[in-house]
């Protein structure tokens, strides 16, 4: 990796913890529960820089929130593992969704994110039942898929919000080209051509 693609992980992984910052001071909605936007700088680095990017990126958007659910809420020391491994899971999949359906090369590209972005929710969605269910209980003694059952209407409000905000950022030509300036390599020419031709 060059040092533009490590500014460019480095840029995501910040604004998905200011994102992170805003919604979970804005958006609490109960103790422990508070609406979290910060998977925007996974999926958009998932999108354009492929899967490890994503992956990589998506560790680093989980940080904060790992901090603030984890030590600081009621998972402990486990969420500071648990969210980003999670989060990076969520830009994991949105690297190889967008990869392998070629999704940056179609005329109507920001129109597919929509369905993409929920799509590669489901194995972090996976991961959280799971670490509710089985390593909270095993680890903190506390837990159980009921907690899922909170987090899971919440996160499909999230989830729906950031799946449009994704869709217009994609389909903004000058936002293409600004995420093309960190990704010298080829994760990002066969967009900016399809949309000149």
């Amino acid at each position: 990796m060059d040092s533009k693609t490590l500014s460019f992980i480095t840029m995501m992984g910040v604004l998905g913890n200011v994102l992170f910052a805003i919604s979970y001071y804005a958006g609490n909605i109960a103790p422990g529960i508070a609406f979290d936007f910060s998977l925007i700088g996974a999926y958009i680095a998932g999108f354009y820089g492929g899967p490890l990017i994503g992956f990589i990126s998506g560790m680093f958007v989980g940080l904060l929130p790992g901090i603030m659910f984890g030590p600081l809420g009621q998972s402990q020391w486990l969420g500071l593992f648990g969210l980003p491994f999670g989060k990076g899971l969520t830009g994991l999949a949105m690297g190889i969704l967008a990869k392998c359906l070629k999704v940056r090369e179609r005329k109507y590209s920001s129109i597919l994110t929509i369905p993409l972005v929920f799509l590669a929710y489901i194995p972090e969605c996976i991961f959280t039942y799971a670490f509710f269910e089985y390593l909270m209980p095993f680890f903190v003694g506390r837990g159980g898929a009921y907690m899922f059952y909170y987090i899971l209407p919440k996160a499909l409000v999230e989830i729906t919000v950031m799946s449009f905000l994704i869709a217009a950022l994609i389909g903004n030509n000058g936002f293409t080209e600004f995420i093309g300036k960190f990704l010298t390599k080829s994760y990002i020419r066969p967009v900016i051509k399809t949309r000149e031709s």
